[in-house]
């Protein structure tokens, strides 16, 4: 009778759809709580939080300082509450994402938020230091925003070397890809800190990542090699560090402690054009490092090719190799642009002294690699006390100097001493490259040989060619392309079309800055564009509204140059101006030299060929979101940024409002008095100044 009493009970249904819903609510519930206790990091949402309390940071001025600093520091203030009542270790990342390149670790702590809300408190106590921002500046970034809604440049060419990462994509793959990028996070994380250290290599505060053995500060590599770790570490200054002496005073005098090198004394004692007078290097006016006057070496060069007519006809110099700077300071009296290209075994570092003395200069090599200019851009090569054996392996370095020399463009070479084998070798190549020998004379002054060769400026000679080695370059060979490239040992022919660059010479200087050769066609119009926009946002402010001393300006960086014309907005400063077209941007850098300036290519995911504090000025115009998609660890660019700048130097920063803001932060962990914030729509602008301080 039990069984079947219990027969009889009703067998219950399976649970509806309702029930099996609250009863998963219910658990996911009590696991968010459970969950919620024991971990210690912040969830995605609170970063979310965090970051969305960047907004509004940068707000429109009303006078010398943005207005409503109170109110932004009482929302900040609760922004930084709101967070370290979230935090309590740093924000984890996988263990290969973490940069800990050189010692240095990113992460967020309470320890740095307070630190910050002190910084921001203290701002106020900081008024008379902050630049006059002028109402002028909203319409500035109105056409900034315009500039990159319609990148002016999109039509131009694109460097061929900034697509190496792209794997042979074609158009409609690169553009999906780029729908892909799009949906990547923020560039810098607005959550993190960062805790410096400084760099602990043997080379100390000459450290220069891609040339110098971490190991051995006295060894550098043959040709540019980057760490392959992040350089995430601070190069320390010389002790008793000082700013330049105004132009043009450090043009004649620096301090010797700012160069202060363990070659350099005993190099002084045995040269004359250099002296150590107290705590500083003079440069006597009358002494060079050519024997009579500099002034009396180029008159003598110019007297025998009288077509030079420095400062008119020749405006753009390539002086191989840095003894002194007397050559490049005398031809700038003869409104001549002279880049130095100092060679990487240089152990006196030279190139460093003219640096801080207001001089450009690179550091590279020449070896198996092309240098990092366009092709057919300078209008003269020089090679001053020349031990160079050009004829050498084929002659490839000369052919080099042919790819990058101007067609009808000059190539000196002087040398105290010569031999029979060098002669008869450097003949026997110049005639298969077809080059003409101007000048072969030995000027009794300085004692030296000189030498001018001049590349043809048609392919018609090439006809009276005996031997057809070294053969021409192919029709697809692309001659601009030279960020890590190897060099062909073939031979470039002469533009001959009226519509290719470097069919004509340009015009002289300084009419040639502004004007724009034929071959540009639709381009023209663009240039216009662009020199009318930054010639607006140079004068109206940062000449006179950001509170730059521009006194103490001469060493400047354009970051992202396009067509030059920040740098030709700054022609009537004492200032020069280098041109950094990255590879991975349209290839506008030949532009840039046709109009009398000068440049290089240079990815920005790595470290810039340059000794540190070798600027005075860094101008980054959208720099950091045209990387977004571009460097694996963003943040090494701001760290180069430190290295290259020197104390009281200044970065003007222009970028979209979502960069801008963290980056902020970034600045004031390296301890940079920010003097200026700014931002309209989605356009914002930072202006900073770098301080002696390192960690």
């Amino acid at each position: 009778m039990a069984v079947a009493k219990l027969k009889q009970i009703p067998r219950k249904g399976p649970l509806g759809f309702a029930a099996k819903v609250g009863i998963a609510i219910v658990l996911g519930l009590s696991f968010a709580v459970v969950w919620s206790t024991l971990s210690p990091t912040s969830t995605e949402e609170e970063v979310a939080t965090n970051r969305n309390s960047f907004e509004g940071e940068i707000l429109e001025p009303e006078s010398k300082l943005p207005p409503g600093r109170k109110e932004r520091n009482k929302e900040k203030d609760a922004s930084l509450e709101r967070i370290k009542s979230n935090m309590t270790v740093a924000v984890s990342k996988p263990e290969e994402e973490k940069l800990k390149g050189n010692g240095t670790e990113v992460k967020v702590n309470e320890e740095r938020e307070e630190e910050d809300k002190k910084e921001e408190e203290g701002e106020g106590e900081n008024k008379e230091e902050q630049a006059e921002i002028k109402e002028g500046d909203a319409q500035i970034l109105e056409e900034t925003k315009d500039e990159n809604e319609n990148p002016i440049e999109e039509d131009v060419n694109t460097n061929p070397q900034g697509d190496e990462d792209d794997g042979g994509e074609t158009d409609n793959n690169r553009k999906s890809q780029n729908k892909k990028n799009k949906k990547v996070g923020p560039l810098f994380d607005p959550s993190a800190q960062y805790h410096w250290k400084q760099c602990g290599m043997k080379s100390g505060h000459n450290y220069i990542p891609c040339w110098d053995f971490e190991s051995d500060a006295h060894q550098r590599h043959h040709e540019r090699s980057c760490p392959h770790t992040p350089v995430m570490c601070l190069v320390s200054l010389p002790k008793g560090y000082r700013e330049p002496l105004p132009w043009p005073e450090r043009e004649s005098k620096i301090w010797y402690g700012n160069v202060v090198h363990p070659k350099l004394s005993s190099f002084a004692k045995s040269h004359s054009w250099l002296k150590i007078s107290g705590d500083h290097l003079e440069f006597p006016k009358e002494q060079s490092e050519f024997k009579g006057g500099a002034n009396q070496y180029l008159d003598f060069i110019e007297e025998v090719v009288p077509d030079l007519e420095w400062g008119k006809n020749i405006r753009v110099v390539l002086d191989i190799g840095c003894i002194g700077a007397s050559f490049s300071a005398t031809l700038l009296e003869k409104s001549v642009l002279v880049v130095t290209l100092a060679l990487a075994n240089d152990q006196t570092d030279l190139a460093q002294v003219a640096l801080e003395r207001g001089m450009p200069a690179i550091l590279g090599s020449l070896g198996s690699r092309r240098l990092p200019f366009p092709s057919g851009v300078f209008d003269v090569i020089h090679c001053g006390d020349c031990n160079i054996a050009w004829h050498h392996d084929g002659g490839k370095l000369l052919l080099e100097m042919n790819r990058i020399l101007r067609p009808g463009g000059y190539f000196i070479s002087s040398t105290t001493h010569g031999d029979v084998e060098t002669e008869q070798g450097m003949r026997k190549l110049l005639a298969s490259i077809s080059w003409l020998i101007l000048a072969h004379k030995t000027n009794d002054e300085s004692e030296m040989g000189v030498r001018v060769y001049q590349r043809p400026a048609s392919n018609d000679i090439f006809t009276l060619r005996r031997s057809k080695n070294p053969p021409f370059c192919k029709e697809d060979e692309k001659p601009d392309i030279a960020w890590y490239t190897p060099i062909n040992t073939c031979l470039h022919r002469v533009p001959a079309a009226i519509e290719e660059r470097g069919s004509d010479w340009p015009a002289e200087w300084p009419n040639r800055l502004f004007t724009y050769p034929d071959w540009l066609g639709d381009l023209q119009g663009r240039l216009h564009a662009d020199q009318d926009h930054w010639k607006a946002v140079v004068e109206k402010s940062y000449l006179n509204g950001l509170g730059i001393d521009w006194s103490t300006i001469r060493n400047v960086m354009d970051m992202k140059a396009v067509y030059g014309g920040f740098a030709a907005a700054l022609a009537s400063q004492k200032v020069w101006v280098m041109n950094v077209v990255p590879v991975h941007a349209p290839n506008t850098l030949p532009i840039i030299f046709e109009r009398g300036l000068f440049g290089v290519y240079h990815d920005w995911c790595e470290p810039f060929s340059t000794y540190p504090r070798s600027y005075d000025l860094l101008h980054a115009d959208h720099l950091f979101s045209r990387l977004k998609n571009r460097c694996k660890h963003p943040i090494v660019i701001v760290v180069e940024m430190d290295r290259i700048l020197r104390p009281g130097g200044w970065a003007i920063i222009r970028d979209k409002v979502e960069i801008v803001n963290p980056l902020e932060s970034i600045l004031k962990s390296l301890n940079w008095e920010i003097r200026m914030t700014y931002g309209k729509d989605k356009e914002g602008i930072i202006v900073a100044q770098k301080t002696t301080w390192r960690p």
